[in-house]
């Protein structure tokens, strides 16, 4: 055994998911791999991967009584109190393995637990779940200092691709409050400190991963060169520290497919409420690249005003879709949301609706499946781009304006749904973006040969990064330095 590294997410399941990948792929190399979790998220960790002989699961017990997430003020000292037991037991028993640096997510969980690890001389690594274009336009916009950018202007941000230069349209935001979950302190900070703004940084806001990250050795980052390379190397050039991409951090049964269907229920410990078995019977009957696939992910969601409009723009268009609606839809967190009653009815086979959870990555990599319409959260923007499915773009918050503008300006490979993604998207829009979406026979075919270079499995430039990455950990934990 080469030594420990701790892998410290945030909550919930979008951050999860590729620390636990990321855990595989240290344990790969003979490391053992700690996984640092709030006990809420242990009914989300699959049961194979607890069985991994190199692999640990630390569960710090969640809040009583509140949400239980890292952001929630009665979370910070719980889990520092438990981070210093953990250490200091790993300390006393020398036949276990002495930490050798923790990777550390940089949604809260970095500022909370810095000071720790330098007080107990472990060096910490960033970690982004989300992509590198996404960190890199939240640094060139803070830079540029766009908020003063006027009404016809366009303000190219220096080191990064022409495609992603900024107009006022770009600085536009939904108003939907916090994401599904992410409750906490009003805004006047937690346990006395200073105010600060959470999650990903605003157009031209200073990014707090810039100061939480100072004392890090280097960052890590869940995607690849072949997709981000220039965005990978602008971010190495502006933090003065290495940048690894070391995803993207799907399931090995992802990178093992070949291109051919991925059955969810092999990689996630969740039940889909629907068989995996009538999706593909459904999908099997609609030509090839015919069906558009509508979803929103788990945190953030449209508007109620907006559940109807898109009911109503699916029945008018002529093209087969599955939509995935959660039960609690336009709701924020209410037991009952918004239902298209009867329009399965009207649309007949051409319609699946699926309420609550869906297989996705199997609907993402069935041949039918030829476009989705998407929130753009990082996980579900890599997922789709490698099975070579293009997208209408709906980001709703934070980084996923950011993987918009990367999908549809630098890759090209998608629409955006609305040309004004800071207000209400209506109907018409809706229907002329689904047109010229599935209409599309040459932005497929750029999708498809992106997707392509992923048949062959995880990349090798990612796994060449992981290779120095633990290079520079071996080095840092050595004698004298």
């Amino acid at each position: 055994m080469a030594g420990e590294i701790f892998v410290l997410p945030a909550f919930g399941q979008g951050h999860l998911f590729p620390c636990i990948e990321l855990c595989k792929l240290i344990a790969s190399r003979s490391y053992k791999a700690t996984l640092v979790i709030f006990s809420t998220l242990s009914s989300s960790v699959p049961s194979s991967f607890r069985q991994h002989p190199l692999i640990e699961i630390f569960d710090i017990p969640s809040p009583s009584g509140s949400d239980p997430i890292p952001m929630h003020p009665d979370s910070k000292p719980q889990m520092l109190l438990c981070l210093e037991n953990l250490i200091s037991t790993r300390r006393k028993q020398p036949d276990l393995p002495r930490p050798l640096c923790a990777v550390v997510d940089l949604i809260v969980i970095m500022e909370w637990t810095a000071d720790v690890f330098n007080k107990l001389g472990i060096p910490t690594v960033g970690f982004f779940t989300s992509g590198a274009c996404s960190a890199a336009m939240e640094y060139a916009t803070w830079k540029a200092q766009v908020q003063d950018i006027k009404p016809g202007e366009v303000r190219s941000l220096p080191g990064l691709p022409e495609e992603m230069a900024i107009t006022i349209s770009d600085l536009k935001r939904r108003s939907l409050g916090p994401p599904r979950g992410h409750g906490g302190p009003p805004a006047g900070g937690e346990l006395g400190s200073k105010p600060r703004r959470r999650g990903p940084a605003g157009p031209g806001e200073h990014p707090s991963w810039v100061d939480e990250t100072s004392d890090s050795i280097a960052l890590v980052i869940n995607t690849c060169y072949d997709l981000e390379r220039l965005f990978i190397d602008y971010l190495a050039r502006e933090t003065g520290k290495p940048v690894w991409a070391v995803g993207p951090l799907l399931s090995e049964q992802y990178w093992a497919s070949g291109g051919s269907l991925v059955r969810d229920s092999k990689i996630r410990n969740r039940q889909a409420d629907i068989t995996e078995e009538k999706v593909i019977e459904w999908l099997d009957s609609k030509p090839r690249g015919s069906v558009l696939y509508i979803a929103f992910g788990s945190l953030v969601d449209i508007t109620l005003e907006e559940y109807p409009q898109l009911a109503s723009a699916l029945e008018e268009s002529t093209h087969p879709f599955i939509w995935v609606i959660r039960k609690d839809a336009g709701r924020k967190g209410e037991p009952e949301g918004y239902f298209p009653h009867g329009l399965d009815q009207r649309v007949g086979e051409r319609g699946l609706i699926i309420q609550g959870w869906a297989p996705q990555l199997l609907i993402l990599s069935h041949k039918s499946t030829g476009g989705f319409l998407s929130h753009c959260g990082w996980n579900s923007t890599v997922e789709a781009i490698g099975r070579g499915v293009p997208f209408l773009a709906w980001p709703l918050r934070g980084d996923q304006y950011y993987d918009a503008q990367l999908v549809v300006r630098y890759l090209k490979v998608g629409y955006s749904v609305s040309e004004d993604m800071g207000g209400m998207v209506k109907k018409e829009e809706m229907v002329k973006g689904i047109e010229k979406l599935m209409g599309d026979k040459e932005m497929k075919r750029r999708a498809e040969a992106l997707g392509a270079k992923f048949e062959h499995g995880f990349p090798d430039t990612s796994m060449a990064a992981l290779d120095a990455f633990t290079e520079l950990i071996e080095k840092k934990s050595a004698p004298g330095q």
